[in-house]
């Protein structure tokens, strides 16, 4: 037999209206009588019509993820392969249906608040990978519907986002170099359209002051998130001869450390290496990467947290969450560097 409110109620001996609003979560449900209707509902497994609660709660059950037309190595690039499994299983244990947004080109992605937002198909959106002036996020911060940016938006007044520590990843970066003996320290940043790019451009030169070195323009350069941009940049600073080099990400070292390979400069003995993010692929090349590991999988886990916490109304005034980072060592740097100094010095 399926069950129905009504023989929930019977069992839990409460009314048919405190099942349904125990079901659509709502506050005015005492204590003990939601855990007496929740406790029937484990026992016998019911699972509510999902139209019927929908059109109850004047909800969907729905958040959207929306990937910009922007991020073109979505497919190749394990960030977002981390940044999605995180959010989809925070949707599945809050029991919400994730649908993910991907687009090819800006015309579509205007298409999404009246295709979409306009239209009431989502509860929530999740939005990442924006960009400076996002336009967006501007159409978002003017409407009714909530969102969470993943990542620190340019503007973030009356904005909720959760980020990586940049500043202090990338700090702990240069720090950690400088601790190694090197001096002429190159860096290969992330695009400065993009607030990743300046945080950690920015958490790059905090390090350098505090350990006394001097940031040389010839030893300083930016690529796009790929890695034949990584490639490409890491080429483009041999001549100066970096000592060692920070990568603002994984994906991009991987191309820096092809550069050099091809190159015959031997990482570490020649040139130390260090990146930003953690992804698997810093853990498979050779040499395996020292990076600064980000939390992505937690990070759009808590986006979802935040967001259903918007869409609930636990969460009232705007939320500025940043994740801690982590120095992760490995074999692309050493301190030879430090040795040969400590040698010369003497």
């Amino acid at each position: 037999m399926k069950l129905t409110l009504e023989e929930i109620g019977r069992m839990a001996g409460v009314s048919r209206s405190t099942v349904s609003r125990v079901v659509n979560n709502e506050k005015s449900v005492r204590p003990e009588v939601r855990e007496r209707v929740q406790a029937v509902i484990s026992e016998t497994g019911y699972r509510p019509n999902a139209a019927a609660r929908s059109l109850a709660s004047n909800r969907t059950g729905v958040i959207g993820l929306v990937i910009p037309h922007r991020v073109h190595t979505l497919f190749d690039d394990p960030y977002f392969a981390l940044l999605i499994q995180g959010v989809s299983k925070a949707c599945n244990t809050a029991e919400t249906t994730l649908a993910l947004f991907i687009f090819q080109t800006e015309a579509e992605e205007e298409e999404l608040y009246p295709r979409v937002v306009a239209a009431g198909n989502v509860d929530g959106v999740i939005v990442t990978a924006t960009r400076m002036g996002d336009p967006l996020l501007e159409r978002l911060t003017r409407g009714d519907l909530p969102f969470v940016v993943v990542g620190r938006p340019d503007v973030a007044e009356g904005i909720t986002y959760v980020d990586a520590d940049n500043i202090g990843g990338a700090r702990s970066a240069a720090l950690h170099l400088c601790d190694l003996g090197y001096r002429r320290i190159g860096y290969i940043g992330a695009p400065t359209n993009t607030t990743a790019g300046i945080d950690r451009r920015t958490g790059f030169l905090e390090g350098l002051t505090m350990c006394r070195a001097s940031p040389a323009d010839a030893l300083m350069t930016d690529g796009d998130y790929t890695e034949m941009s990584g490639y490409r940049a890491m080429q483009s600073l041999l001549p100066a001869e970096p000592e060692a080099v920070f990568v603002a990400t994984d994906t991009m070292a991987i191309g820096a450390l092809r550069a050099l390979t091809e190159a015959g400069v031997s990482v570490p003995n020649d040139m130390g290496l260090i990146s930003f993010d953690g992804l698997p692929p810093s853990e498979r090349s050779v040499p395996k990467l020292t990076t600064v590991r980000q939390p992505v999988t937690a990070t759009g886990a808590r986006a979802v947290e935040l967001l259903l916490g918007l869409v609930n109304g636990d969460i009232l005034q705007p939320v500025h969450e940043v994740m801690p980072t982590e120095l992760v060592i490995r074999e692309s740097c050493c301190s030879a560097r430090l040795t040969e100094t400590s040698l010369t010095d003497n």
